[in-house]
């Protein structure tokens, strides 16, 4: 609150990397135990590091206090693109893999329809000043030899979204969000809930490194193990399992779903052929 735009995006990045070292020193002083990565949210550096070099000062900083690599959620434009992107960044190496979101959110990071609204009332096209791109890829980050498959904030809505990083390999998920526009509302807890489905619908470990809480470690079976409050400083390190098997969901994906579909569609067709056919024998 008070800060303009870009001060807030550098408070936010400051305030990631502040936790990082708090997290290092924690480790050092035998407090916690070193984690092999570190996951941040969405929007935790909106300051493009490969553009801006003081964001890429400090996230190097962090990584190497930590001296583990780091997922680092950033808005960068490449091309002409603007992408909603995590980013590997390796203590040694800084940036080495990265991911861009794909399925985008209307209304904030998109607007559909956009020449429709202008005409309409230019003051809505406000609400989005430039479209994201989306992504092509599925995302899956090897880091140390375990896969992590990423499926950014409201990508866990969509069935498609997390299931290909599981089959593109991922032994577990991250779901990095950024929940700050929402306030203290009860939308956090809907999508923590999305994400404990996703856990036991591909049996996988979740975790959710939101900006603003809550954050979260979701066991295979749906268990939340760890969280944070909202708004509220914190780090959870904790060890968690990998698995490479896949579920019947995992494996058949929306074929279930595509054959209910068929047989409703079947039934209900059935029932209209049979109450044309008993109107006609009554008129016969």
């Amino acid at each position: 609150s008070g800060l303009e735009f870009n001060a807030q995006r550098r408070a936010v990045l400051d305030y990631h990397v502040r936790e990082t070292e708090r997290l290092a020193a924690d480790v050092k002083a035998g407090k916690a135990a070193r984690p092999d990565f570190v996951l941040w949210p969405e929007n935790s550096s909106d300051i493009d590091p490969f553009v801006y070099p003081d964001a890429r000062m400090v996230i190097d900083q962090a990584a190497r206090a930590i001296g583990v690599p780091i997922s680092v959620g950033s808005v960068v434009e490449r091309d002409g693109r603007l992408l909603n992107e995590q980013i590997l960044w390796d203590p040694v190496k800084g940036p080495v893999q990265t991911y861009d979101k794909r399925q985008i959110q209307p209304f904030g990071e998109y607007l559909p329809l956009r020449s429709l609204l202008r005409a309409i009332n230019k003051d809505w096209t406000s609400m989005v000043r430039q479209d994201f791109s989306r992504g092509t890829e599925p995302g899956v980050f090897t880091i140390d030899g375990a896969k992590v498959g990423l499926a950014t904030c409201y990508e866990a809505a969509f069935d498609w979204a997390v299931r290909d990083t599981v089959t593109d390999g991922a032994q577990m998920i991250s779901v990095p969000s950024n929940n700050a526009t929402f306030d203290r509302s009860e939308m956090t807890y809907q999508q923590l809930a999305m994400s404990r489905i996703r856990a036991v619908e591909h049996s996988r470990t979740v975790t959710v490194p939101v900006t603003s809480g809550v954050s979260a470690v979701i066991m295979p079976d749906g268990r939340i193990t760890q969280k944070t409050g909202m708004f509220t400083p914190a780090y959870l390190v904790q060890k968690v399992p990998l698995r490479s098997s896949e579920t019947p969901a995992t494996e058949l994906g929306i074929a279930p779903e595509m054959a209910l579909v068929l047989v409703a569609a079947g039934g209900l067709g059935w029932a209209i052929g049979a109450g044309v056919r008993g109107r006609r024998a009554e008129d016969a």
